[in-house]
């Protein structure tokens, strides 16, 4: 045999053994179970996110995933169970930007530092709001400023439902009846389907919620979309205009949900999990089932992401501010 026989024959055994090695590592550190928890309701925009990104993750992540529900507090409750898992990448926050860039600005005291608790490790999708109504708004009311005006005349009537007081969504809401100098009072609740649910029985007038959450609800014919919170039309109800066309450029706002890692997760932990939900959410099943939810899958690096959540909490104190919304931590 040659010796450039014998060393080709040695190179490719060499190899085949670091390959073996490299994928009894990765089995090695390949949790059993991976945990993803979100703090809202099963059937829901976040809810829907973690399960569809989930079915990815297992086994290229983990060797099963499991979406657990743990709601309470406007989503805070997931982000403490998160804050205090161990960080050994088996635990993994799924959340909308509101517990993250807004909660500081309402709350005196949080259980978590957003900034300092949580290892971002990607963004997840972003999508618009909107607000819609239901039986117990005329069918007459088609425009945002006809609704606004509706609710001005009739008191009773002049409330609206959000997925959690102080998320986005709520502030979307005020900031919709400050433009229309009506107070619109405001139902919190665990997630969008269960305002949603309480739309369709005319217990609350509106619901300012994801996009995704209320299309949904077309079909029924008992709810109407009258505007969309994004600079652009979505193309998720391309005829329903933006609150800018409707003269309300207050609530022109976007949002994402991004997932996180306890603090003091290892650096290799996370980039592992990164690049596969990278490779998750390019996924065409993952694409096109979050898209039947109103949802734009959208993945970024970690550093790309705690620079979001440090722009957003900036953008969102004034806001807060003219709105005037506090809670008791």
């Amino acid at each position: 045999m040659s010796l450039n026989r014998r060393h080709l024959i040695q190179s490719a055994g060499a190899s085949a053994l670091l390959a073996t090695l490299g994928q009894h590592a990765i089995a090695q550190n390949q949790p059993e179970l991976l945990r993803i928890i979100t703090g809202f309701a099963a059937g829901g925009t976040s809810d829907t996110i973690c399960r569809r990104v989930g079915t990815q993750l297992a086994p290229a992540y983990a060797k099963t995933a499991v979406v657990e529900n743990r709601t309470g507090a406007g989503g805070q409750i997931a982000i403490q169970f998160v804050k205090s898992a161990a960080p050994d990448g088996a635990t993994m926050l799924q959340t909308p930007t509101s517990m993250l860039t807004i909660y500081p600005h309402i709350y005196k005291k949080l259980a978590y530092d957003p900034q300092v608790d949580l290892a971002p490790v990607s963004l997840g999708c972003v999508f618009d709001f909107g607000l819609a109504v239901g039986p117990s708004v005329p069918a007459s009311v088609k425009t945002v400023p006809e609704f606004l005006a509706w609710a001005k005349a009739n008191p009773m009537g002049a409330n609206f439902g959000s997925p959690a007081a102080g998320s986005t969504p709520h502030f979307i809401g005020a900031l919709l009846g400050k433009s229309g100098g009506v107070d619109l009072k405001h139902a919190a609740y665990r997630g969008t389907q269960p305002a949603m649910l309480d739309l369709l029985g005319g217990n609350v007038s509106a619901v300012s919620g994801p996009i995704g959450d209320l299309t949904q609800h077309l079909a029924t014919g008992k709810v109407r979309i009258l505007g969309v919170s994004g600079s652009k039309r979505s193309r998720f109800a391309p005829d329903v205009p933006t609150y800018e066309e409707q003269g309300i450029k207050e609530g022109t706002h976007s949002e994402w949900f991004a997932f996180f890692l306890p603090a003091k997760t290892p650096a290799d932990i996370v980039t592992r999990l990164n690049a596969a939900l990278r490779t998750a959410l390019a996924h065409k099943d993952v694409v096109d089932g979050l898209a039947g939810f109103g949802l734009e899958a959208q993945s970024s690096s970690p550093t790309e992401l705690a620079d979001l959540v440090k722009r957003d909490t900036a953008k969102w104190a004034p806001i807060v501010k003219s709105v005037g919304f506090t809670a008791e931590g």
